[in-house]
């Protein structure tokens, strides 16, 4: 059997093996109702759902800042009720680029480890099997969070990228151009997906121009063309959706809903800024140490940076062919720059604020631990002397990566326990509150701001063409706009809805005009602002 004969072989038994893994994994969330436990998945839902079930539907309800791709996979699988309210609907993206990114992991290494010798399959099987059998990952995987989906956009950009620079040794100009086209298409849905992928797309593309240009990869000149094009749209076209829908192309980075202007309206006056601000060393220190957690809790995470760091260094001093997995390092500038100037904080249990908030980002550095935690095990295996020393490092590695996962599985996955913490209040007020809509006629009508707590119309299963919300107005019409149906509502609920709730002190609850409601129910929660449900008094209809 030739090389790729083999590589299709092997892959032909990981794909199978992730798409078990992945399904257990789902399951067993969906059966412990666990598939909305963060608040960001339970966004994302919501942001698909509305596009076609609102008031006002229509690509206006994809909002700004959370890039679109994510919920324009989601949606054909949300306009069943079911899939909808239990969260089926969202993970279905999750689950498939779960898989994708397994066969990814496996089929970079085979690519770049070339050889058909034991100790190359072992490292294939070994980063394939650090990826998989992450409790992180299984969980992420089984939600509607966007991570699985760019880590497998970002792995297979890279598998491509890197098919392109192996072809092109090969004197295969036509292989490489196609693999450069590939790379693009990858970069163009991982800039749709988390804005990580403008970053490596940057990375990639001047890295590609760079050696296409010098006369070192002269056959690549065709392909990192194609590359620089198809990646440039997706970015583009969100500018140029922010340019038209808000009259400000930049809307996602320095509007109202952006990580830095969120940042400086909740952050308690008087308070010190997040860990990293303004300092990239402090900001490199709590994005690495979230990829650590994200391995293992215990002193095992000095395995995983030594595995880290030992492949890295056999990629940089010795097989310096196997450069391009170097871009599964590109997290790490991304982050860095985030939580030093754009206001993305990231808190740790076992650092100050102790608190857990976005602990789950230290996942997307996962492909790079995998992988060259491969390179790591190849190294070691192919270059000991004969005999049962080859045994022990693989046996090493393999015993390195059970007891880790094992002592994650046991003490919870950090990136589930920051989605329980952070969401047990905000779920404990939408479960009383859907009970309390659930009281109410079927055909009721709302006015509610969904920017907090859509949660609770979700688990009602009320629809949300039933809700007039922020979203149901022009948002280039600035400040607001007079003839949006959000505002008329406001000024004027008793002829638009059946009920008004306020939680706390959002939009409703500051510009609605109370004159024309009766509270019917006032709801506390402990870590939540009170929630008041209201009866608009219909005699006050004319206007």
């Amino acid at each position: 059997m030739s090389l790729a004969g083999k590589r299709e072989f092997d892959l032909s038994f990981v794909a199978p093996v992730a798409v078990s893994l992945s399904f257990v994994a789902f399951l067993y969330c969906l059966r412990q109702q666990e598939l909305l436990q963060y608040g960001d998945a339970v966004a994302h839902i919501n942001i698909a759902r509305r596009v076609f079930d609102s008031q006002t539907p229509g690509p206006l309800q994809l909002g700004t800042v959370w890039l679109p791709l994510p919920h324009l996979l989601m949606m054909p699988f949300l306009i069943s009720r079911s899939m909808w309210q239990t969260g089926m609907g969202g993970s279905v993206p999750s689950l498939f680029a779960y898989v994708l990114g397994v066969c990814g992991i496996f089929r970079l290494l085979r690519t770049l480890l070339v050889g058909d010798h034991w100790p190359a399959r072992f490292a294939g099987w070994l980063g394939a099997a650090v990826f998989a059998l992450n409790p992180n990952l299984l969980y992420l995987q089984s939600t509607a969070m966007t991570e699985p989906l760019y880590l497998a956009l970002f792995i297979w950009a890279v598998v491509f990228f890197s098919g392109a620079v192996v072809r092109c040794r090969e004197g295969d100009r036509d292989g490489a151009t196609s693999c450069l086209g590939k790379a693009g298409l990858c970069l163009a849905g991982a800039c749709l997906t988390r804005y990580d992928g403008w970053v490596l797309a940057a990375v990639m593309v001047t890295i590609g121009l760079t050696l296409a240009w010098l006369g070192k990869f002269i056959a690549l000149r065709r392909g990192v063309s194609w590359l620089l094009l198809i990646s440039l749209v997706a970015p583009l076209l969100w500018f140029g959706y922010n340019a038209l829908v808000y009259d400000n192309p930049f809307e996602f980075a320095n509007g109202p809903y952006s990580p830095k202007a969120i940042e400086e309206r909740t952050r308690v006056p008087g308070t010190p800024p997040h860990p990293g601000t303004n300092d990239l060393p402090v900001a490199f220190r709590y994005f690495f140490k979230s990829a650590e957690l994200n391995l293992s809790t215990t002193w095992l995470q000095a395995f995983w940076v030594a595995s880290l760091a030992l492949g890295t260094a056999i990629v940089v001093l010795l097989r310096r062919k196997l450069w391009p997995m170097l871009l599964l390092w590109t997290p790490v500038p991304f982050y860095m720059l985030s939580i030093a100037y754009n206001g993305v904080p990231i808190f740790l249990p076992i650092w100050w604020p102790f608190s857990y908030y976005n602990v789950r980002y230290g996942i997307e550095m996962l492909p790079a631990f995998a992988a060259f935690t491969g390179v790591a095990a190849h190294g070691c295996i192919r270059f000991l002397p004969p005999g049962k020393w080859k045994a022990v490092a693989g046996a090493v590695f393999m015993a390195g990566l059970a007891l880790s996962y094992t002592q994650v599985l046991k003490q919870g996955p950090i990136s589930f326990e920051e989605a329980v913490v952070n969401g047990r209040s905000r779920i404990a007020l939408e479960t009383q509150l859907a009970f309390s809509f659930t009281q109410l006629p079927s055909t009721s009508t709302y006015l509610m701001y969904l920017g907090d707590h859509v949660g609770a119309l979700e688990r009602a299963g009320i629809r949300l063409a039933q809700v007039i919300h922020e979203g149901n107005h022009r948002p280039w019409k600035r400040p607001f706009d007079p003839e949006g149906l959000w505002e008329r509502a406001l000024s004027h609920p008793a002829g638009y809805v059946d009920y008004v709730v306020e939680v706390g002190n959002d939009p409703v609850a500051e510009k609605v005009d109370k004159r024309e409601l009766m509270t019917l129910e006032v709801i506390h929660v402990n870590g939540q602002p009170r929630a008041i449900i209201s009866r608009t008094l219909r005699g006050n209809q004319a206007r």
